[in-house]
């Protein structure tokens, strides 16, 4: 059974990039552009009004910007995601993104395919992060707090985490290991507390730090 088609508002102040985008997330036939925005005012009120599933978020617009538009999107009701798609890679932007309630963040250089699937990773609650981004974010945290082990997990958390990490969403995870997407996400309550992160994106990234070597 197919899943209902994607639908995306794109933010960017440059019109020759929301073109492009328009014209790459066209070629996919699960994904539609409903709408646009040139600032992040405009953004909040196109979300708002439209209701995508997700909003394909730059980051330094006018006005308002992918920041604050972000944060505004993720506490109002329309429930879209927000994946950031961004020229930026320093530490301050992709933290301030992610503490925003980003879902995942990719920068523009990104292959074609890799922003495709970005969209449809946050849809199904995965965490896709560029790996410059994603390397920022381990960097400070091994800085900012001490190692935590895993030793307190069991071999089915560590495969969970391992697969969070590599930006797979829970019905992904329980296809590959071939258990139901409520067990994952039991699993996962309890990684969270062993490592002592609060949301999917720090575990995603201690994952990345500790298991991918």
């Amino acid at each position: 059974m197919s899943r209902p088609t994607i639908r995306v508002v794109i933010a960017d102040d440059h019109a020759v990039v929301r073109h492009g985008l328009a014209q790459l997330l066209g070629t996919a036939d699960d994904i539609e552009v409903v709408g646009d925005a040139r600032d992040g005012t405009e953004a909040v009120r196109v979300a708002a009004d439209l209701e995508p599933d997700v909003v394909l978020m730059d980051l330094s617009m006018p006005g308002t910007d992918g920041v604050d538009a972000t944060k505004a999107i993720k506490t109002g009701p329309s429930g879209a995601r927000v994946l950031v798609l961004t020229s930026f890679s320093e530490q301050a932007r992709v933290l301030a993104a992610l503490d925003a309630g980003a879902d995942g963040y990719l920068l523009k250089h990104a292959e074609p395919e890799a922003i495709l699937d970005g969209v449809r990773q946050v849809v199904d609650g995965g965490v896709p992060l560029d790996a410059k981004a994603a390397r920022v974010l381990i960097d400070r945290g091994a800085q900012a707090r001490p190692l935590v082990s895993d030793d307190g997990l069991t071999g089915r958390e560590r495969d969970v985490l391992e697969l969070l990490g590599k930006g797979l969403s829970n019905k992904q995870i329980g296809r590959r290991l071939d258990i139901a997407e409520r067990t994952v996400k039991a699993h996962l309550t309890h990684v969270f507390q062993r490592l002592g992160v609060t949301d999917r994106t720090q575990a995603a990234l201690w994952a990345q730090r500790h298991l991918e070597q």
